[in-house]
């Protein structure tokens, strides 16, 4: 008889779901998990998925993710769900959207770029040319951002 591991469902919380395969480290990154305050943080990576071949699931307790950090969630899985969980129930369900401009989240490229002078407060702003893979232009300099590029910042 065969036994199977379950993940235990969350009182409250969230769940990221349909994370790209063996990107849940990066997603933990982005969120600076695990932390003092967050108490269960499960990982499933590279697991059987209906909709992709292979997937990554990633829940935390006790922890509502914001809007910023959808965001940069968004750069790193964007056929993530999101799904926020109230009294084992979900609350609400979101698909990542990858908004049309992104700011401070990652930096520039170009080393000549005005965000990258440390005496010139400015802070990093971007434009979305392509969802799929994500690919930003610099809204300063114009510089391309490829979406190797981006995942290189969240190492």
């Amino acid at each position: 008889m065969k036994s199977e591991l379950k993940i235990k469902a969350i009182e409250n919380g969230t769940v990221i779901d349909h994370i790209t395969a063996n990107k849940s480290l990066h997603i933990l990154k982005i969120l600076g998990l695990p932390d003092e305050d967050t108490i269960n943080v499960t990982v499933a990576m590279n697991v059987s998925s209906s909709q992709t071949e292979r997937k990554d699931i990633v829940k935390i307790e006790n922890r509502e993710i914001d809007h910023e950090e959808l965001n940069q969630i968004a750069l790193i899985a964007p056929e993530a769900t999101i799904n926020i969980i109230r009294d084992y129930e979900v609350a609400k369900k979101d698909k990542i959207i990858l908004p049309e401009k992104i700011t401070s989240i990652i930096k520039c490229t170009n080393s000549k770029c005005i965000t990258n002078y440390e005496n010139e407060p400015i802070t990093s702003k971007f434009h979305v040319i392509e969802t799929q893979p994500p690919v930003l232009r610099c809204h300063y300099c114009e510089k391309l951002i490829k979406h190797e590029d981006i995942e290189k910042q969240f190492e």
